[in-house]
């Protein structure tokens, strides 16, 4: 099966399934080449960081730019490019750049103990989150590219755009619960 074709998981967009392509502590950009289905090396990061947690895409959507909407996964341990992870979406970094207004999905793996009590945004220390804004902010610094972070969305906000890039990509609906109705 195509990473592609893999399913956004029967619980979306409570629970949805992330595909990762760079992960944690990496400073290699790596890109999954649409056309071949291949994970290629677009470039190393030009300025000394690395990624806060594992990066990649929410399998089924389809975003405005013509790209899966972008995840990023807090675990314990970082996994692989290719990598498919049951993950529960606490809220997104709403960015612009470039191309166009860019959402990040900031999710947890679902089969991590570690994990297992964040829910939301809140349950997320206030200094991590400003890591991985910080890191957003600045990561293109040297390459003389303009980024804008324009801040955190709930939870609710962020069902709805996995919803809407979900529709996008495939026509179907997803049901959205009502405001807390996402917690277990």
């Amino acid at each position: 099966m195509s990473l592609l074709s893999y399913p956004i998981g029967r619980h979306a967009p409570t629970e949805v399934f992330g595909i990762v392509e760079i992960p944690k502590g990496s400073s290699n950009k790596y890109e999954f080449d649409l056309h071949h289905e291949v994970f290629v090396l677009d470039r190393v990061l030009y300025s000394p960081l690395f990624y806060p947690c594992d990066y990649g895409w929410v399998a089924g959507t389809l975003s405005e730019d013509g790209d899966p909407l972008d995840i990023l996964i807090l675990g314990s341990e970082p996994t692989f490019p290719g990598c498919v992870v049951a993950t529960r979406p606490l809220g997104a970094l709403a960015m612009s750049d470039e191309h166009g207004t860019d959402y990040k999905v900031l999710a947890v793996s679902c089969r991590d103990p570690r994990y297992e009590e964040t829910l939301t945004l809140e349950h997320v220390s206030r200094h991590r989150l400003r890591e991985i804004e910080h890191f957003f902010r600045v990561y293109k610094d040297l390459e003389e590219k303009e980024v804008e972070v324009k801040g955190w969305i709930d939870q609710e906000q962020t069902y709805r755009i996995i919803a809407d890039c979900h529709k996008r990509l495939t026509g179907t609906v997803l049901n959205i619960p009502p405001p807390g109705g996402g917690l277990r």
